[in-house]
């Protein structure tokens, strides 16, 4: 078990996290046998696969799309230092490793036979496991929506959550806007992907509105009262943009309970805002691939096993990443990744007919406010005595408040390399 009181611990063992780390050790699992197929190839089901793949089991991998493009690093494509290119990743590195990827969208699961069936292929994949790791999806028509955002309104006020073709959409958005232009972003109440990814868009939003166009302003509408990270965004935000950016908390009257797509207005609980450019971030759930098997019953996300991440509801069914609720860990791509590590090793141990034993986990986040100014949030996490993951008393913790100007430069660095080295490591 990993055993810390320093935030420097955690962020030195975070950057050495590897499979030999989390998996127990002994000739038991030179070898293995069986069947996975992991549908979902983002930080956690591509470890998850390529980690099974380094203890022998075969193992397919199931995503619709013909490359991965992640949303961590996507936000320096709005701040207008980064490319789409940086943070689009092939699945040659996983083919290289032995594991069989099928570009398709799942149309079936069937549980109890163990089987799989890929839109257009008559053949069903059969397993022995299943890790499912699909992500989020938006709550577009589900209780909890947004009045008025549904996949036509994010054409005009895109989410940018998912990254890809939305990103660059946002990205146009903000380079057609006017200089003394209004950007709107709305933030949802917990839990979403990623709690301090709309402060980081904010933030290199405004870079690239100082940078260019520096009468603009940025509002942002918050369905809560605290966030991730947040004195060390607002101290930012008033050294770096000072005047630039205004955050509305759900007491101030920041909730967002309808958008207006045509006109690019936003309505909260107590008026309406409209944007030049509005980024409506909207409520989320599990993929919605979770509900050909129930694994999330009438809940949005699904409950788990915290030792294998086993289904709670269905047998012989791993559910990793976003879509699960993991305790104290938070929605994050490092998180997702430990996690595809520690399913690996629990699914090695299952096959075998063993007991997995029990998994210490890191969370670290890093977010940039411009590209030489970082912030990060670390954490370990472990099974509670309640049975839940909790977050390790005194591990961790956030970036020192009042750091120098070359330390925030050493975490935006730090940043660079950690996502350098998850995406060499999980698609290289």
């Amino acid at each position: 078990m990993i055993r810390t009181n320093s935030r420097r611990d955690v962020l030195k063992l975070a950057g050495a996290a590897s499979l030999a780390s989390l998996m127990p050790s002994g000739k038991s699992f030179a070898q293995a046998a069986g069947n996975v197929v992991v549908i979902g190839g983002g930080f956690g089901g591509a470890t998850a696969a390529k980690y099974l793949r380094k203890l022998s089991v075969n193992v397919t991998l199931i995503d619709a799309s013909p490359n991965l493009v992640t949303c961590p690093f996507s936000n320096t494509v709005l701040g207008g230092f980064g490319e789409m290119a940086q943070v689009t990743h092939s699945w040659d590195g996983l083919r290289r490793a032995g594991v069989t990827v099928v570009n398709g969208t799942v149309s079936a699961i069937d549980a109890q036979a163990k089987r799989v069936t890929v839109q257009g292929n008559t053949t069903p994949i059969a397993y022995d496991r299943l890790v499912v790791s699909p992500g989020i999806d938006f709550k577009f028509t589900d209780a909890g929506s947004l009045m008025g955002y549904n996949e036509a309104a994010a054409e005009r006020m895109p989410h940018a959550w998912k990254a890809g073709t939305q990103t660059e959409l946002l990205r146009r958005q903000l380079i057609a806007m006017d200089d003394g232009g209004v950007v709107v972003m709305v933030i949802p109440n917990n839990p979403y992907r990623c709690p301090p990814g709309p402060y980081e868009r904010a933030s290199l939003i405004a870079h690239y509105l100082k940078t260019s166009k520096p009468r603009s302003k940025i509002i942002l509408l918050d369905a809560k009262d605290t966030f991730s990270k947040q004195a060390l965004f607002q101290a930012a935000w008033q050294a770096v943009y000072p005047g630039m950016i205004e955050w509305v908390s759900f007491s101030q009257g920041g909730n967002v309970n309808r958008v207006d797509p045509a006109t690019l207005t936003v309505y909260t609980d107590f008026g309406m805002h409209k944007g030049n450019v509005v980024n409506v971030i909207p409520p989320q759930r599990a993929g919605r691939v979770v509900d050909l098997a129930g694994l999330a019953g009438t809940a949005d996300f699904c409950q788990i096993n915290p030792q294998t991440f086993e289904s709670r509801v269905t047998p012989n069914i791993h559910v990793i990443g976003d879509a699960c609720v993991a305790g104290a860990m938070p929605k994050s791509g490092f998180s997702a990744s430990n996690q595809g590590k520690v399913t690996a090793t629990a699914v090695a141990a299952l096959l075998r007919g063993q007991q997995p034993t029990a998994p210490s986990m890191i969370n670290v986040c890093y977010s940039l406010i411009n590209p030489d100014y970082g912030i990060s949030v670390s954490s370990v996490h472990r099974i509670g005595d309640d049975g839940t993951i909790i977050a390790v008393p005194n591990s961790g913790g956030n970036s020192p408040a009042n750091a120098s100007a070359d330390f925030r430069k050493q975490e935006a660095d730090y940043a660079r390399g950690w996502y350098a080295a998850m995406a060499n490591e999980i698609w290289g």
